[in-house]
């Protein structure tokens, strides 16, 4: 006889968070697997696998089967996702939980069903689908069910979710696939354009997380770059300003605030002025760039607020939903826009 559990999943592009009832967040990994291209056997998943990225031999290729927060590679995504449920849950052969797992609120249907799908295969008795913003809601500690609105922009690795939720349900929202790995790109591409250094992802990963700003610094910071020079062809390090990393972040940057503009723009007027009087909150990974909030807050004149624990509210919310599964089942018949 097998034994369910209720568990709620954070599917992200850049990491995956796994939430059980009762436990909270029992893990939380980079949405990375490491394959051997000839026997297509899985050698390692997760942290294990992202310290490969960039560093592999050529019959071993370390892959993010998610990309602008949606499934590229199906059959990859539903082993990864096994993995990770066996490794949070425990590896019996009969377990089979309830699965809530999030999704951008811009996916379309056949996006929706291939994570349905992906986590079924993988072991879920039953799966629900929830938007990542109202998940991020709940997970930031915001009473989602007063008529009240509410803004949260959610910055994960792949997509940027701006919506206004009212009465638990989405109001009016946008997906934008600008996020972290768009900001490791800009960064590739600014350094190769105007210091002929060609880093890889990991290297603008920490770049981004040391020295990256979104909002004019009082004093500036530098660090060291590793990478290869693109003239000579050999390693050569130089150093790079907080300044230089703002200039290379200033497009995707443009993008989320006009996005965040585009949605106050498309608010109902009544909801529009709580917003102006609560703020708006910032969650997801993103969330920790510096000055962001500030960045936001001076091209909509609205006070921007970053969540508590940002990087883990989509989690905790999918999890914190797991015990209203009753009204999200009816949700999800009466209401299908909002719980799909």
């Amino acid at each position: 006889m097998g034994f369910t559990e209720e568990v709620g999943i954070d599917l992200g592009t850049a990491n995956v968070l796994v939430y059980i009832k009762g436990q909270g967040i029992v893990l939380n990994e980079p949405s990375v697997v490491a394959i051997d291209k000839e026997s297509k056997e899985i050698l390692a998943v997760g942290e294990e696998a992202r310290e490969m990225l960039g560093r592999t031999p050529a019959s071993i290729v370390a892959v993010r089967p998610l990309k602008d927060g949606v499934i590229s590679d199906y059959d990859v995504t539903e082993r990864m996702l096994k993995y990770f449920i066996r490794k949070a849950c425990g590896s019996s052969k009969f377990f089979r939980p309830k699965l809530m797992v999030c999704v951008p609120s811009g996916v379309t249907e056949v996006e929706k069903r291939a994570v349905r799908e992906a986590a079924s295969q993988a072991g879920g008795k039953s799966v629900f689908l929830m938007e990542e913003p109202v998940a991020a809601a709940i997970g930031a500690g915001l009473d989602i069910s007063r008529p009240d609105g509410i803004m949260i922009i959610d910055i994960g690795g792949g997509t940027t979710d701006v919506a206004v939720i009212s009465m638990g349900g989405i109001v009016t929202s946008a997906s934008e696939k600008v996020a972290g790995d768009r900001f490791d790109e800009s960064i590739i591409k600014y350094l190769r354009k105007h210091h002929n250094l060609y880093i890889g992802e990991r290297t603008a990963e920490d770049l981004k997380i040391r020295i990256g700003t979104a909002y004019p610094r009082e004093e500036s910071i530098s660090v060291e770059c590793k990478g290869r020079d693109l003239v000579t062809g050999l390693p050569k390090t130089i150093p790079v300003t907080s300044e230089e990393i703002m200039e290379a972040l200033d497009e995707p940057l443009t993008i989320i605030c006009e996005s965040v503009h585009n949605v106050l723009e498309k608010t109902p007027p009544e909801l529009a002025a709580d917003i102006s009087g609560a703020g708006i909150v910032l969650t997801g990974g993103g969330a920790y760039l510096w000055g962001i909030d500030r960045r936001i807050q001076e091209r909509t004149g609205i006070r921007v607020r970053i969540a508590e624990d940002a990087k883990s509210c989509v989690a905790i919310g999918t999890g914190e939903a797991l015990d209203n599964l009753d009204v999200i089942k009816r949700s999800q018949m009466n209401r299908r826009e909002i719980y799909i």
